[in-house]
Parts: structure tokens; C-alpha cells; sequence
């Protein structure tokens, strides 16, 4: 009888141990998934922006979301496109991220600041995020990008570039990252403060595409990442 009483606590005692590690198990899997979840950041790209001085300004720009004014200059056809997909690119550095599909946010962010083009800027991309699922939003504006004239080693005409780039968080309309770069390449004799970015380049003259992806590498290392 006695034998017979251990067994049915063993048996008893068995059980409750195999429910307790199946909720254990359960509770971890769980946690798991949703913790994949919430380190996956959507992110959209809004088209980057040439900006050129309205009249009367001279060679000041107005950034449309700070409102803060910039010195500009000329800016090559296409420019635009060349520093978005440098800065694109840079996103794939952070496995975190997942880049929206870039036509139907253009879409998506055409239709609405159409329909809202008394409203501020932020209030536009509150809604774009709405629609598209965007956690954040990347603007970009061109303020300067003029071409070398030379050779790696001997130029008539330095690569000189100047863009900034926000972030924003759509659903609180707050600006979480802003990166400006601005720089005209110079001669260590003229500028012994680049010796740095100068070795950076090969010690050699720039592109403005090579001076703008040196540019996007520098204002990175101030970037705070991407944890929520």
C-alpha cells in the first residue's frame, strides 16, 4: 500500500513538473516572437528634395521642416537621387531596419501633402506613417552639390557638397535624428584641420559622389541607432 501511495505521488509530481515546464516553454516562445517584433523597424524614405534659394534670399534655403535657413549652392542634376541611395545603403548596415517599399509611400506621401498643403510638414508625415505602418520616416534635402574639375590628383575645382537628413517619428510628429554634412574638399595646404578625411579619401581629390558618402559615414557615427 505504501509502495503503492509513492508511486501515485511520483506519478502526481511528474505531471506537475511537465505542465510547469510546457508554460515555461510556452512563456519564452512567446516573449521570443514578440521581442523579434518590436527590433524589426519599418522605415520609409521620403523622395530627397533639391532646395534652391526662393527670391530674395539669395543663396539661403529654408529647410521645410525646421524652418532653419542654409547656405546653398549649385546642385548637379540628379544630385538628389545620388545622396538617397548612398544613404539608403548606409541603412543596411542596421539588420534591424526593413526599408518600405519606396512606390507606394511616394504614392502615399504625393496624395497627402496635396491634400494638405496649408498644414506643416510633421502633420503630413503623422498621416503618411498612419497609412503606410512607417515606425520612422527619413527626409533629406540637397542644399549643394558641385562636381570636381581635374583629376584625383590635380583639380582645377574642389567636390563641394552640402545635405541633411532627418528622421521622425510619424505617430508623435517628434524629429528623433538630424544629420547635416557640408564641406568643400581642401588642399592640406590649405586646411591641415582634414588631414583626417583627407587620408580617408586615398589622399586624393574627391567626386562629389565620394565626398557626399564620406559625408553620410561621418554624420553616422552621431547616429543614437535605432532601439525603442
Amino acid at each position: 500500500m505504501l509502495n503503492y501511495n509513492r508511486k501515485k505521488l511520483i506519478l502526481a509530481g511528474a505531471f506537475v513538473l511537465a505542465l510547469l515546464l510546457s508554460f515555461s516553454f510556452n512563456s519564452y516562445s512567446t516573449e521570443s516572437e514578440a521581442l523579434n517584433v518590436k527590433s524589426t523597424v519599418s522605415l520609409g524614405v521620403i523622395s530627397f528634395e533639391v532646395l534652391i534659394p526662393g527670391e530674395g534670399l539669395e543663396s539661403a534655403v529654408v529647410c521645410p521642416l525646421c524652418t532653419s535657413a542654409s547656405v546653398a549652392g549649385k546642385i548637379q542634376e540628379g544630385a538628389e537621387k545620388i545622396v538617397e541611395n548612398i544613404f539608403i545603403n548606409k541603412l543596411g548596415e542596421f539588420k534591424e531596419v526593413r526599408v518600405l517599399p519606396s512606390e507606394r509611400l511616394q504614392a502615399v506621401y504625393k496624395r497627402v501633402a496635396a491634400e494638405s498643403l496649408r498644414k506643416p510638414l510633421l502633420d503630413v508625415l503623422n498621416k503618411v506613417g498612419q497609412e503606410t505602418g512607417a515606425d520612422i520616416l527619413a527626409v533629406g534635402y540637397i542644399y549643394r552639390y558641385t562636381e570636381r574639375v581635374g583629376y584625383d590628383y590635380s583639380v582645377k575645382q574642389p567636390a563641394s557638397v552640402a545635405y541633411e537628413i532627418y528622421m521622425v517619428n510619424p505617430s508623435d510628429k517628434s524629429i528623433i535624428w538630424r544629420g547635416l554634412f557640408d564641406k568643400t574638399q581642401k588642399s592640406l595646404m590649405e586646411d591641415l584641420f582634414q588631414i583626417s578625411s583627407f587620408f580617408r579619401g586615398g589622399g586624393k581629390w574627391l567626386t562629389a559622389e565620394q565626398l557626399s558618402k564620406q559625408g553620410m559615414d561621418e554624420i553616422f557615427k552621431k547616429f543614437p541607432g535605432f532601439a525603442r
